[in-house]
């Protein structure tokens, strides 16, 4: 292909922004939804059901607590059960924020700039989610600091050689990083809020976030190098926590679990529903707040060209477990899988490939990948079945270990399937306060992406 043909298709694709916007219409919008005094009545239905579902998470926390964990279907040898398919699931949900910000900043990908700003919201308030599950799930929650490596007077120490700890230690770094990265971003935003408000309390709640910021060449500069470093210290985090969350199975001895090809599959799998959840997001958000010409369906079509191409990592993933299930000559990895297709949860797992595997490949043609309502659909199907593959991960090798005289079915009560609804509102509760008070897209990056930010522009 010529230098000239490259250059011709890169011309004939759509901007960035739209709309005929400069970057005063860019300030405007981005900055108007939260200076507005009128809010959507839409955005109090939702806030308004998000923190009843919130009020049952606590509800049930607090019972939980005070009755002990027998209020869940837990029992042996399927004792880990919902809550850790909750906790995998939630730290899967938030691998698309550090991806679309630090690994798509440090390849120069100008698509990232007007989802990333939501994206990386998203990634925090899943992992607040998702630290909730095992805090809860060691039973004495009073005492979830023995986790940490903090001097106590029983002189006692925690176990470094095991993998749940591991997880402490990886996704604790993760979000650290990730609100390091978000926050860092927010501060141009925030300064700009600060010096267009019209009311004391704003300048002073906007003006202690923005720390000062002037925009001064000096400030630019040590802002981006600063921003520069903590994307580079992102991009690990990307592969390597759910590659520990993935040791807490692979390291272990139980059939389907102990297997090469877990870190791999679950940071592909992770980043797949992170971005179905991006998806599932920003649609709503663009049509709520008027943001069709920032977020554009050249954004939404990127996404979902990484929704195809990590959902097929995943298919290819589900037939290599099986291929190595044969090749091994290990009857019982053979039976474990065999036993997840064809046994007592069946359902589960034909649901998973369905969602998976086969809804993703609508976006093989430009038009699905446009058509707001097929990707909608495709995007919460890919989350549906990306919960159901956690858990028939746990709950199918779980219930079917070495011990015959210790299978069962596993079913969970209404306090596990309330906790997990009630997670969606704690995401969502979160998730909506910030659409409301914060900068949903980033201004200063997307001003970035912009001709008229280039000397050539006329």
């Amino acid at each position: 292909m010529t230098s000239s043909t490259t250059t011709q298709n890169v011309l004939e694709q759509p901007p960035l922004v739209q709309g005929g916007l400069d970057f005063a219409g860019v300030t405007q919008t981005v900055v108007g939804v939260v200076e507005s005094k009128e809010t959507p009545k839409i955005w109090f239905a939702l806030f308004g059901v998000s923190v009843i579902l919130l009020l049952m998470l606590l509800g049930m926390i607090g019972h939980l607590i005070w009755t002990g964990v027998g209020v869940w279907g837990n029992n042996v040898p399927v004792a880990w059960g919902w809550p850790i398919v909750n906790f995998v699931f939630w730290v899967g949900i938030g691998h698309a924020g550090t991806l679309i910000s630090a690994i798509l900043f440090l390849f120069r990908q100008g698509w990232r700039t007007g989802i990333n700003r939501f994206a990386e919201a998203m990634t925090i308030f899943a992992v607040i989610c998702a630290g909730l599950f095992p805090g809860i799930h060691i039973g004495r929650v009073w005492l979830a600091y023995w986790l940490f490596p903090i001097p106590n007077q029983m002189a006692m120490w925690p176990q470094f050689r095991s993998p749940l700890l591991w997880d402490v230690f990886a996704v604790s770094t993760y979000f650290t990083v990730s609100a390091m990265f978000w926050y860092l971003g927010l501060v141009p935003d925030l300064a700009t809020i600060r010096d267009r408000a019209t009311t004391p309390i704003r300048k002073l709640i906007y003006g202690l976030l923005a720390l000062g910021w002037r925009g001064s060449a000096r400030q630019w500069h040590r802002y981006e190098r600063a921003y520069l470093i903590l994307a580079a210290l992102s991009t690990p985090l990307v592969l390597s926590v759910h590659s520990v969350v993935s040791f807490d199975f692979a390291v272990s001895q139980i059939p389907g679990w102990h297997t090469t090809i877990f870190p791999p599959y679950f940071v592909a799998g992770a980043i797949f529903s992170g971005f179905a959840m991006v998806v599932t997001l920003a649609v709503p958000a663009r049509a709520l707040f008027n943001m069709k010409n920032l977020i554009t369906d050249r954004h939404l079509e990127s996404m979902n060209k990484v929704i195809l191409a990590t959902g097929m990592m995943v298919g290819y993933a589900y037939s290599i477990e099986f291929f190595i299930a044969w090749y091994s000559g290990n009857a019982l990895e053979r039976f474990t899988f065999i036993n997840r297709a064809f046994g007592w949860y069946a359902w589960a797992y034909w649901i998973m490939v369905s969602c998976n595997v086969l809804a993703p490949q609508v976006f093989w043609f430009k038009k699905m990948r446009t058509n707001i309502p097929v990707m909608m659909v495709v995007a919460i199907l890919v989350n549906v079945g990306m919960w159901f593959e956690r858990f028939v991960i746990v709950i199918t090798s779980l219930s079917r270990d070495y011990l015959p005289s210790s299978w069962g079915y596993f079913s969970p009560t209404g306090v596990d399937i309330a906790m997990f609804i009630g997670s969606f509102g704690l995401f969502f509760t979160l998730f909506l306060l910030f659409l409301r008070f914060l900068p949903m897209v980033a201004v200063a990056e997307v001003k970035n992406v912009m001709d008229q930010a280039h000397p050539s522009h006329h």
